[in-house]
């Protein structure tokens, strides 16, 4: 083709996905200097050239003149190629699957007499539309059905990304601009693909389209995206963004709450088993938080001649809620209930873990009741696990109990009892860390509450021990008949610091930095940290998914449903360790979130914080009335560990998960 090349003639080549007409100044051998349609001499190969005239241009004329003459050819090529319908020569030549030369095109094309002019608008026509034949300089070959298929769907996927684009950004640019929108007309997809990438950032699957849509409003901020989803409603400022990032869903698919009002409706009655001991008559009490509405465990004391009965009772979940059912199912991809200062997310649905499978008052309701014989010493001389009828005759708050305690006879009778139980842990080597707890809460005019709880009052330690007391017990139930089973374990601590009851706030701080990593396993081991010798949680089945295993393991040895295998049981573990984790650090950030919250209003006050570390760049401290851990700068400072110090809150940014203090 190029041989019949010289000065004048008119080529054409493709710049920047653009035909470009232009005329030959100087051939030097396999290079090419060319005045284009556009006025710029260019440098070219002759490999890069798609079309080559026949008839040459005049070049007598002046430079203005030969750049005009190329526009008009360049302007009549196109025409002529507008006029090529590239899908109807298509649907006649898809079926050969040869490659067509250029000449046989353009016979299929026009009809003669045929010119360059025409050659070039065939090439034209195929460059511009390059859906149904691959484009090549000296021909074109049809693609098949499918591959144009295919093409046809990208092309239609990249149009709706294109306006999908150009909405978002006009929609988050009229919203940053403070313009009235209607959320109503935003398509949802946008909506989701901005919190994506607000909560991921350029690790979410679309942040190349988030991206986009941020340039087309003019914004470079994920900052500015959260800005933009609280301005319009669809967030609040307190936003919890974790439950995106950890894929914690907050709302109950529709087979569970249908299988949900079965179990409702059928109205099951324990009393009709007859495996279960009818233990109605006793008087059982359940103590908790104010604002507790699920109720699992439940105590009660009998007096005897020769000591006492007490009794820790527990709802038998599994009465309702059987293996491998929708809400089963469910709750084990959840792991756990989740409480945080603002919100909570229940592991089972609300009508069954706040109404019929909880302990309310004066309600029948069937339980896993360990029963433990104690002499006139509290020294456990027998005990048996059975499956049971329990009716709660009193609810009371922890605070409640407290009052009682030295006055009312079973609630003293029952700390006294766990006086015993714990020094008897404490002798065989359990740790007792007596740290505080800090309770938030957010009030219903959206103030925030928080306060300073002593784990150690006489009810809150009264529950604990009665709960690690039948867990201890239900573990020794298990393991003597060899039956697996969640079981928790606690290697030895790396260091003692102290032994018994220790109060002060640093050595509790640093002895619980020496406590081993618990371990959940199916068979049973030491935990030291309590003082047994196996243990397992058993006594919150409608708030933990391993209670509720275990909970069936129990009812298997009582002639209830098979137990699960140990090859079963670990299975299920590995589904279920991943939502207990994230339960553990959704549960920590939205804690940590509020507090903050709450420091964010206390600028410019001053609180005693304790040194916990000293490094080379930074002290680590504990804020004292938020048992809150964070790094302050060493800069001029000469502190050790134990010593207290004033701070002042500088600045804080619960967004940014920021707080600054000064000593």
């Amino acid at each position: 083709m190029y041989s019949a090349m010289n000065i004048g003639s008119i080529v054409e080549y493709i710049d920047q996905q653009r035909m470009i007409c232009a005329v030959v100044l100087q051939i030097k051998q396999n290079r090419l200097r060319l005045l284009t349609e556009n006025n710029r001499e260019v440098n070219l190969s002759a490999s890069r050239l798609t079309h080559v005239s026949e008839e040459p241009l005049d070049m007598a004329g002046t430079r203005d003149f030969t750049i005009k003459a190329l526009k008009r050819t360049a302007l009549a090529r196109e025409d002529l190629a507008a006029t090529i319908q590239v899908k109807e020569m298509w649907e006649l030549l898809h079926d050969e699957q040869e490659e067509i030369d250029v000449a046989t095109m353009t016979s299929f094309c026009f009809d003669p007499p045929l010119t360059s002019d025409h050659r070039s608008a065939v090439v034209r026509a195929f460059f511009n539309d390059r859906l149904y034949f691959k484009f090549g300089k000296d021909g074109f070959t049809p693609f098949t059905e499918q591959q144009v298929e295919s093409s046809l769907r990208q092309l239609r996927e990249a149009e709706a990304l294109e306006r999908l684009i150009e909405q978002g950004g006009t929609w988050l640019k009229q919203v940053l601009n403070n313009q009235t929108v209607n959320n109503q007309e935003i398509d949802p997809g946008i909506l989701d693909i901005l919190k994506a990438y607000y909560v991921f950032e350029k690790e979410s699957k679309d942040a190349h389209t988030a991206r986009a849509i941020l340039a087309k409003a003019g914004a470079d901020s994920t900052d500015q995206i959260f800005s933009a989803l609280v301005r319009t409603g669809i967030w609040n400022k307190d936003e919890n963004t974790d439950l995106i990032r950890l894929d914690i869903p907050t709302n109950f698919p529709d087979s569970v709450m249908t299988k949900t009002q079965t179990i409702i409706d059928a109205t099951l009655d324990p009393t009709a088993d007859p495996l279960r001991c009818d233990l109605t008559n006793l008087p059982i009490i359940t103590i908790d938080g104010q604002s507790t509405l699920d109720y699992d465990d439940a105590i009660s004391l009998e007096k005897k001649d020769d000591g006492y009965i007490i009794g820790i009772h527990i709802i038998d979940v599994a009465f309702f809620i059987k293996d491998d059912d929708p809400i089963d199912l469910d709750a084990r991809t959840r792991g756990s209930s989740i409480y945080m200062p603002d919100d909570k997310i229940s592991m089972l649905p609300p009508s069954l873990s706040e109404n019929l499978c909880s302990l309310k008052e004066g309600e029948i309701r069937p339980g896993i009741s360990t029963l433990v014989h104690l002499n006139r010493f509290f020294e456990i001389t027998d005990y048996q696990i059975v499956t049971s009828v329990i009716k709660v005759h009193k609810q009371m708050t922890y605070s409640e109990a407290n009052m009682l305690n030295g006055e009312d006879e079973p609630i003293t009778t029952l700390y006294k009892a766990a006086t015993v139980l714990r020094e008897k842990r404490l002798k065989a080597g359990g740790v007792q860390i007596t740290l505080p707890e800090v309770n938030i809460w957010i009030e219903d005019n959206g103030e925030i509450g928080i306060s300073r709880v002593d784990r150690e009052n006489p009810a809150r330690m009264l529950i604990s021990e009665m709960m690690i007391l039948a867990n201890t017990l239900m573990a020794d139930f298990l393991s003597t008949r060899k039956v697996p089973a969640v079981f928790r374990s606690q290697p030895d601590p790396k260091k003692r610091l102290f032994q018994g009851i220790e109060t002060s706030l640093f050595p509790n701080c640093m002895q619980r930095k020496q406590l081993s990593r618990a371990i959940i396993g199916t068979k049973p081991e030491n935990h030291s940290g309590l003082g047994v010798k196996a243990y397992v949680t058993a006594t919150s089945p409608i708030r933990r998914y391993y209670d509720l295993l275990t909970q069936r393991q129990i009812r298997s040895t009582l002639g209830y449903e098979p137990a699960y295998t140990k090859e079963a049981l670990d299975a299920i573990l590995q589904v279920v360790k991943e939502p207990v984790t994230n339960t553990g650090k959704i549960q920590f950030q939205r804690r940590r979130y509020w507090l903050l919250r709450y420091l964010e209003t206390m600028k410019g006050s001053t609180c005693e914080a304790i040194v916990l570390d000293a490094r080379r760049d930074f002290y680590m401290v504990m804020l004292k009335d938020y048992m809150l851990e964070w790094r302050i700068s060493s800069s001029g400072l000469n502190l050790k560990p134990g010593d207290l110090i004033n701070v002042t809150i500088q600045h804080a940014d619960a967004r940014r998960d920021q707080l600054s203090l000064f000593v």
